[in-house]
């Protein structure tokens, strides 16, 4: 478990793809106990991310800290920006994705509804495309490859949210085996890319950045 930064209050690591962010065994919480070698320790989670998505998660050390980290969370205080990489090429350079969102507990999959009902939830989140085959210095890349490059703004947090919004588009996450059936080979390139949020101590805005792995398909787009 890689540990970026932490002090008495928050802690923030990067969370591998296929680790549960929940606090059970084998998950986030238990792992950051055993890289401070302390299995004893307060260790909270307090947003989380799929069991196949990685990148930076922001950890709460105190019940205070969680506390506070929550309300930020449920104000709308808290930023979180994502890199995906998807087949296609979105309509638009950028745009707001705006849908109504039904989970199905059998088949554990989210979907796009049209009316609102018992368990539909809105679900909203921007994006701006940062490379395609239009022209960019990255364009070329993405004309060998057919895949697009997008960072995302999640405005909600819904269960599979940006991998069932953009796959109802025609434009599925590479290696997303839920919601895509192309044959990638590898993870999921959905990355938990920023945080910002304010110190639940402090009050100073903290800022993390952490760049995806160079591996397939992230690599395709480096500079």
């Amino acid at each position: 478990m890689d540990i970026l930064y932490q002090d008495n209050s928050i802690l923030v690591c990067i969370k591998p793809a296929g680790v549960l962010s929940t606090d059970e065994p084998g998950g986030v919480p238990e792992l950051v106990r055993q890289a401070l070698g302390d299995p004893k320790a307060c260790v909270r989670t307090v947003h989380r991310l799929d069991r196949v998505v990685s990148g930076l998660m922001v950890l709460a050390r105190t019940p205070a800290a969680a506390s506070k980290l929550s309300a930020q969370i449920r104000e709308h205080d808290f930023g979180k920006t994502y890199l995906a990489v998807v087949h296609g090429e979105p309509d638009a350079l950028q745009g707001t994705y705006r849908d109504l969102l039904r989970r199905d507990p059998n088949e554990r999959k989210t979907y796009v509804t049209d009316r609102m009902a018992k368990g539909v939830q809105e679900a909203v989140l921007d994006y701006d495309v940062l490379g395609t085959r239009a022209g960019l210095s990255l364009v070329r890349i993405y004309l060998q490859t057919g895949f697009t490059h997008i960072r995302c703004k999640l405005e909600t947090g819904r269960t599979h949210q940006i991998r069932c919004q953009f796959s109802s588009r025609g434009l599925p996450l590479w290696g997303d085996k839920k919601y895509s059936t192309l044959p990638d080979d590898g993870p999921i390139a959905l990355w938990s890319h920023c945080l910002h949020f304010a110190h639940p101590d402090t009050g100073e805005v903290l800022y993390f950045e952490q760049q995806p792995p160079d591996i397939a398909p992230w690599n395709l787009f480096a500079d």
